[in-house]
């Protein structure tokens, strides 16, 4: 007989409601591969990443990271941002990723008062339009998997 812990199980959630079809993803990436990747390609003189993976236990890791610093650095976490970057042409540092495309990501959120449970009124954050702005107190997270080149088409065929 086995046994399931309760805390194997993931607490009900609703659906997301940005979810998309299979074919719309199709032709998001088929339109960045036919636009952004070449160019980019091109311009670097090889073969650019255009798909980065990270494994669930290392997303699960950061959020939980990201939660845990955010509290005790006195931030209502509210979600995280997803950047582009690349890497600088430096092949001793990076290797095999020199000068490619990176996705790196970065927690985002409001300080909160902790004596009353609000978001602090502070004259710089009076200042921003930005709903989500990026904390810069709480590491952000990169080195995801970008997977050999050729490109990778969507959807993958592993």
């Amino acid at each position: 007989m086995v046994f399931q812990s309760c805390n194997d199980v993931p607490p009900k959630r609703d659906e997301p409601r940005q979810l998309i079809t299979n074919k719309e993803a199709r032709e998001l990436n088929d339109n960045y591969n036919r636009t952004r990747h070449r160019l980019i390609s091109e311009t670097i003189q090889k073969e650019d990443a255009n798909a980065i993976w990270y494994s669930l236990e290392e997303l699960e890791n950061y959020i939980y990271y990201i939660k845990k610093e955010g509290k005790n650095k006195g931030y209502n976490v509210d979600g995280i941002r997803f950047y582009l970057g690349a890497y600088s042409n430096n092949p001793e540092k990076y290797s095999d990723k020199a000068n490619m495309t990176t996705v790196f990501l970065t927690p985002t959120g409001k300080k909160v008062d902790i004596q009353k449970g609000g978001v602090l009124n502070l004259p710089a954050m009076m200042q921003t339009q930005e709903l989500n702005p990026d904390i810069e107190e709480i590491q952000p997270m990169n080195y995801g998997n970008m997977g050999p080149p050729p490109r990778m088409e969507y959807p993958s065929a592993n």
